[in-house]
């Protein structure tokens, strides 16, 4: 968008099944660890707290005012390309995780794997760990384990967003608790 986003715009979901059943949840532990230092501190802030949003909404999106947002983040929305919210947004764009729309901007629900190119500009470690994360194999048992624990959570009142991290803090692998994660947000979305 050439132009300076309106004050109020219209954020709906973009809709792709492809990334929608197999990518990563905006807050999650993959997004932090891999997608964060592309993006940035502010544009990953931006998505995670619209995941949220959308949590909130119905399905068809939600009105969005952005100097009121921009605020909310600590920061300032001005009518210029230059500020610092308005390159974080753009920066969505820039990485395939929004685009525009006629009345404001769709965004992934689900974030893709980082592609190859991008994490060759990380650090050798993350780039290692990646790598181990994404090749790791999951058993049968740790799937099991995984989801009754996940069951327990949600039946509790917890949100799908707070399970991955706790299923990694009582030592289940980070592949199976964004996976298991992933799957309880799908059913909470179709539940609604």
């Amino acid at each position: 968008m050439d132009t300076a986003p309106a004050a109020t715009i219209t954020v709906t979901a973009w809709v792709d099944p492809l990334v929608d059943d197999n990518g990563h949840d905006p807050r999650s532990r993959y997004v932090d660890e891999y997608w964060a230092p592309v993006l940035g501190p502010t544009a990953t802030l931006i998505g995670r707290t619209l995941a949220y949003r959308f949590d909130d909404a119905n399905r068809g999106g939600f009105e969005l005012d952005l100097n009121d947002f921009a605020r909310t983040l600590g920061l300032s929305f001005s009518s210029g390309r230059n500020g610092p919210f308005t390159k974080a947004w753009q920066r969505l764009n820039m990485f395939g995780l929004a685009h525009d729309t006629a009345d404001g901007r769709a965004l992934r629900r689900s974030y893709p794997d980082v592609a190859f190119r991008h994490l060759q500009r990380l650090p050798d470690s993350v780039q290692h760990a990646h790598t181990t994360l994404t090749a790791t194999p999951v058993s049968l048992e740790q799937l099991e384990r995984a989801h009754t624990i996940a069951a327990a959570m949600i039946a509790a009142g917890d949100a799908p967003s707070a399970v991955e991290h706790q299923l990694g803090a009582i030592g289940i692998s980070a592949p199976v608790a964004a996976a298991v994660t992933a799957n309880f947000a799908a059913l909470a979305q179709g539940n609604r």
